[in-house]
């Protein structure tokens, strides 16, 4: 019986270590964590710009990959873009913000 648990030990520890990896990030793709913490980012710029009144949330795309926050869509002035993206950027956990917003 002594080796079968040796083998259960070595099968449970390489399931254990292919798991791990699988959930750790890349260049191209988030781990698990960092999923979230993007959400609420996204989230929060969402909110922000929402309750700005000048602003109409539903013209602007939010999203956002490991801190970078991109905003896309069209708006009416540049002070609205000017204002979206110094929304974004006020927002905790923002590493950046790129800009992809066009006038109307």
């Amino acid at each position: 019986m002594k080796p079968l648990g040796k083998y259960l030990s070595a099968l449970f520890l390489s399931l254990t270590l292919i798991t791990a990896v699988g959930c750790a990030s890349t260049s191209k793709q988030e781990g698990m964590g960092e999923y979230v913490d993007d959400s609420v980012i996204t989230a929060k710029v969402k909110a922000a710009i929402f309750e700005h009144p000048s602003l109409k949330s539903a013209e602007i795309n939010v999203e956002t990959f490991k801190g970078v926050v991109q905003l896309s869509g069209f708006v009416n002035s540049q002070a609205d873009i000017n204002t979206a993206v110094g929304l974004a950027r006020g927002v905790k956990g923002v590493q950046s913000v790129k800009n992809d917003m066009r006038l109307k």
